[in-house]
Formats: C-alpha cells, structure tokens, sequence
C-alpha cells in the first residue's frame, strides 16, 4: 500500500460501547495516514473527550446526510444488530464501501438483501469477524490440506465467557430475539461468541451458504433474556465434516475460546483471541506458533487503494448466516431451572453461573458431542434443520 496517498475519510456509525474499538482503531490507521475520520454517526454527539484525538468531524444522528456531507469514501458500521442491512445499503448507495460489524444482518433474508444491494451499488464489504484476518487462519488450514494431522475427522469450538446482569442491560436489545416485531437474535452464538462459529467454519474450509447441508441447535438460558445465553450447535457440511461450538455466558470462569480441528494423527487447537495454534501429532512433541493479524479496516483499506483481497466479504459468511438463520427459526430458548444454576453476588452486578457448563463446553470441543449427548442433565434432545 502506497503511503504517499490522500488519507481516505470515514465515518464511523456506533462510537459508543463496542464502537469505541473501532473509533480507536480508526485513530491508529490515522497516525499512518490512511484514513481520516471525517464523521461519527451518534444519536447523541461525541463530546472531544470522546472523540479521542485531533479535528472536530462532522456529527450527524442521519448516515445518508453525514455520508452526503462528508463524501466519505469507507463507512464503519457498528450499531444494533437490527439496523446493519438498512445503514448499510444506505452506505453503498453514497457509494461508501463498507465495515459492517458481525453478525452482518439478524436473518437469512436481511443477509441477503444487505449483500445482494452492496454487490448492486458496486461497492466493497468487510464483515467484520476479526479472528478471520489472523494469518494462523491460512495457517491451520494449510496444515491440515498437507495431511499433518492425517484425515480431517470434525472441528470443535469452546467459548466459556462471564457476562453479568449489567450486559445484559447494556442496551434495549441485548439478549432479545426480536424487538417490535423485527428479528435481533441476540444470542450467544449469533452474537458475543459469533467468532467461534465463524473460525471453526474457516478451519473446516466450509464458509459459504451452500456448504452447509444441516444444522442442529440447543439454546438454553440462565438468565431472564429472550435468547439462549448457554447453547450448542452441530453443522454438517458439505464435505462430511462436522463442526460443533458449544458457547456460554454463565462459565465459572472466564477462558479463552478456541476452535479444535481433529484429525486421524492428530489435532490443531487455535487460541483465535491470540493467533494461537498448538499443533499435536503422534511421534512429534507439541508445537505452538502465534501468529500476525491482518486488521479488518486496514486490509479495506488496502481493498480500495490497491485492490487486495478482502479478508470477509459477505460470501465468506454466508455458512455462519445459515447458522443465525437455524437459530432465529428455532423454538425460544430453554430456561434452565433454578437448580441447575448458582447467582454470584461478588463483582460489581451479580452473575449467574450454570454448574458444570465450563468442563462440558470443552467436552464438546473435545468430542463433537452436544449437551444432550454429554449427559447435561439440563440439556434437550436437539432438532435438526435442513439446508
């Protein structure tokens, strides 16, 4: 990438909770000179502490008049789940190219519409699953099209994570299936843990819509949410791998999540959160390697100066849509009963703990096996929706 260009503006809508991270990261590729933020879509303005550096940008609670007033080349979208599709068609048709923050859109249907309207306008789109720029991504899998752990058997993920009652009530939708009448799917694999789906995807090379033949879901919930905050799920792909994550947010502890590939001699276990990868094979000792990352708005960046290849567009996500698509279809989410969870009363808003959900997450990872299947006493027999 040359760096004697004019830095490209952007606008960032959603600067505030998750926002932040890209409003800073936006500052960094700043000081590169890369970008220049040029507005902040807010329904409340930043103030300048706010804004985290240099300039005063344009502030604006309306895209389509910030995009107009501010011709912004990139738009970084990071607002509720909900409005994606809309905010960003109305980017592509400024002819903005796009950061779209994951998961792209709350439904099959949306998803489509928001990639069949971008495609339409001529304009790029990053989605914006970060663990999917990680260089130990090509990595795995080139390790795993070389036959160094033998015969790929399935890919498992585990995300065991601590989320409070205060996440909860981080804004009006979290934890909500629909809102108004229009799908959210705020759950904990479509959302907080929705990297763990898409990584053990990509490792299992089947990213896109139509390498997804059946997807079998559990959703539970220990908190008074609408949307499953401990669930599993099994995708059978088109290639006879089978790929499971297993995901809560009432763990006892909070663990680094990870994807494990098995193999017939072997097996990879990737740390997506650190690029991470420990390779184990008979007749070898252990070998861990970290990786590099390539940042998503870097990389659009690059995509739009000198057209190198998107890390996520929309295509490469369509396989995970599937799985937010069998998810919103899905019966409401299991309530666990009383007995089989705790409430921590220690931090700073209380949390509520399912017992023994930490070992079986990783036993799922372990054994491609669901909750039902690993003797959860609080688990259901599982339904299987067909491509």
């Amino acid at each position: 990438m040359s760096a004697a260009r004019t830095p490209l503006p952007v606008v960032l809508a959603g600067a505030r909770g998750h926002g932040r991270t890209h409003l800073l990261n936006i500052r960094r590729l700043e000081r590169l000179g890369l970008v220049r933020l040029a507005g902040v879509c807010e329904l409340r303005p930043l103030d300048a502490a706010e804004l985290a550096g240099p300039g005063e940008p344009e502030q604006s609670a309306d895209l389509g008049e910030l995009l107009a007033a501010t011709g912004a080349r990139i738009a970084v979208v990071c607002t509720p789940i909900q409005t994606h599709t809309d905010l960003a068609l109305t980017a592509a048709g400024h002819g903005a190219h796009l950061l779209l923050e994951k998961p792209p859109a709350p439904s099959f249907a949306e998803f489509r519409r928001m990639a069949d309207g971008v495609a339409a306008a001529g304009v790029a789109c990053q989605i914006g699953f970060q663990s999917l720029g990680s260089h130990a991504v090509p990595a795995v899998r080139k390790l795993v099209a070389d036959g160094v752990v033998g015969e790929l058997l399935g890919v498992g993920a585990a995300g065991a994570w601590v989320r409070d009652e205060a996440y909860f009530r981080r804004s009006p939708w979290a934890g909500r299936r629909r809102m108004d009448g229009v799908d959210v799917v705020d759950g904990a694999l479509t959302n907080p843990l929705a990297h763990a789906v898409a990584t053990a995807l990509a490792l299992a090379g089947s990213t896109r819509a139509e390498d997804v033949v059946s997807i079998e879901p559990e959703l539970l919930r220990a908190y008074a949410i609408e949307a499953d905050d401990t669930s599993c799920v099994r995708i059978r792909t088109a290639r006879g791998v089978p790929v499971t994550v297993a995901a809560t947010l009432c763990a006892e502890t909070n663990s680094e999540p990870y994807v494990v590939v098995h193999g017939t001699r072997g097996r990879i276990t990737f740390w997506y959160k650190q690029d991470r990868v420990l390779l184990q094979r008979g007749g070898y000792g252990p070998e861990e390697t970290v990786h590099g990352r390539t940042d998503l708005l870097e990389n659009l960046v690059g995509h739009v100066t000198d057209g190198e290849a998107l890390c996520v567009p929309p295509e490469e996500t369509g396989a995970f849509m599937r799985v937010v698509e069998a998810i919103r279809l899905a019966p409401d989410p299991v309530r666990l009963p009383d007995a089989c969870w705790r409430v921590d009363a220690s931090g700073a808003a209380p949390r509520r703990i399912v017992h023994g959900v930490d070992a079986l997450v990783d036993a799922s990872a372990d054994t491609l096996g669901l909750y039902s299947e690993l003797g959860a006493p609080w688990a259901l027999p599982t339904t299987v929706e067909s491509r």
